[in-house]
């Protein structure tokens, strides 16, 4: 039983980690930058590389002026790169109360928002940082995960699909829809979209370790283990290797039990964003 739980404890923080940071591969494969004002540019300096001199370059002219919109861009990503969740947060909450209508530092925030837990909270901002007449599929996809975090999978597999419509097959896309059938136990369903994720993403290590993730979870691990092991070095392949045991165990009683603890995860969510409500409202 301990093992079991784990697993899942391991698994929804996989599933969790995955998915907001696109939410999942997007960051990386689709260019979330140009919603965000990520870290680098091509003429970027050495400085500008490292994210903890980011944070103290950008955070000294963010406090010079709290009002200039590209420090406050750079220096929440560069806080959120270095784990720092919530000082991002309030400090592109900052920048959009002094911004107001800045659907550059909106859709920051609400990633921000998202990467801290808040997914109520930054479900809103990101609606916000877009409109119907001219949507943006990064942050339809965001929005995606924070409703699959609050329990609200079909709501969330909608908007997964209206980004599809404007970017089809989209790897982070899928790999964040593939992930919402992971949290509703739905793992060929899973696999079949996660399959799609990794063929049009294959060096994406995130997209990989997932699809492995939900092989695994279906009881294929030597199978898995080839996916996480495919085209890397040893020591890396090793590493992953070493990653996904401890992920999955060896037991069918822990892949059985993960994805009912990653429901309960999500309902404790749900929970925590509505502590006095009937249910969860868009």
């Amino acid at each position: 039983m301990r093992q079991q739980s784990c697993l899942a404890r391991l698994l929804a923080s996989a599933t969790v980690t995955a998915m907001l940071a696109s939410g999942l591969a997007g960051c990386q494969t689709a260019g979330m930058r140009d919603v965000t004002g990520s870290i680098g540019t091509k003429s970027a300096t050495n400085s500008e590389t490292d994210p903890h001199q980011v944070a103290e370059l950008y955070g000294e002219k963010f406090r010079a002026n709290p009002k200039d919109v590209d420090a406050a861009l750079k220096y929440g990503a560069a806080l959120r790169a270095i784990g720092q969740r919530a000082q991002a947060a309030a400090v592109l909450e900052r920048a959009a109360i002094l911004n107001p209508g800045n659907k550059l530092v909106l859709a920051s925030w609400g990633r921000a928002l998202a990467d801290n837990g808040q997914s109520q909270q930054a479900f809103d901002v990101l609606g916000r940082a877009h409109t119907p007449a001219n949507p943006d599929w990064r942050i339809l996809s965001v929005q995606g995960t924070t409703l699959d975090k609050l329990g609200r999978h079909e709501d969330a597999r909608r908007y997964y699909a209206s980004a599809l419509r404007i970017v089809p097959d989209e790897p982070s896309v899928l790999s964040n829809l593939g992930m919402s059938y992971v949290l509703t136990k739905e793992l060929p369903k899973a696999e079949e979209t996660l399959r799609r994720a990794y063929a049009g993403a294959p060096v994406d290590g995130r997209i990989r370790q997932n699809l492995a993730l939900v092989v695994g979870l279906q009881g294929r691990f030597d199978e898995a283990e080839g996916i996480v092991k495919a085209d890397l070095p040893v020591d890396e392949a090793a590493a992953n290797v070493a990653y996904l045991k401890q992920m999955l165990g060896r037991g069918v009683n822990a892949r059985v039990g993960a994805a009912d603890a990653v429901r309960q995860d999500s309902r404790r969510s749900r929970a925590e964003s509505y502590p006095r409500s009937d249910g969860p409202v868009s």
